[in-house]
């Protein structure tokens, strides 16, 4: 991983998959009571179906379904913040009015700031993404209608 420069490898393949991530950036999220010790340099995969879980949740609970409104996905694997600096009011909130091309968020990969550009336009219904919180690749960070 380190001799091609990765962060996350993922393989599927017959009913085994495993995800292997390097660096400390990742936080994990751990369902038991008790962290489990892990040899220093790795971290815990944090199971794709805990965002889909919150994720699904927050799209039951608006008037429409899910599939009628716009996405807008991370380009890549980092850490998502709302704002160009923690003073700086968020990018986009429920109910903001976004264009196409307007920056919508920042995130944070191998220590440079990505700002992240929409391509839809709309109102924002849900912010998927929490500030200061790991994102994955494709992830919904927003949803608009």
């Amino acid at each position: 991983m380190r001799k091609n420069d990765l962060s996350v490898f993922k393989m599927e393949k017959e009913g085994f998959k495993i995800t292997l991530k390097r660096g400390n950036d990742f936080q994990p999220i751990i369902a038991a009571p008790a962290p489990m010790a892990l040899p220093a340099g790795l971290s815990v995969a944090t199971p794709v179906a805990h965002a889909a879980d919150s994720a699904g949740a927050a799209a039951a609970s608006l008037s429409e379904p899910a599939n009628n409104y716009k996405e807008i996905t991370s380009p890549m694997v980092g850490t998502f913040y709302a704002a160009a600096t923690p003073e700086s009011p968020a990018y986009l909130s429920v109910g903001s009015t976004v264009t196409e091309g307007a920056v919508v968020c920042i995130i944070e990969a191998m220590k440079v700031m990505n700002e992240i550009k929409s391509e839809v336009s709309g109102t924002v219904v849900e912010v998927c993404a929490e500030n200061g919180k790991p994102v994955q690749f494709e992830q919904v960070l927003f949803r608009v209608k």
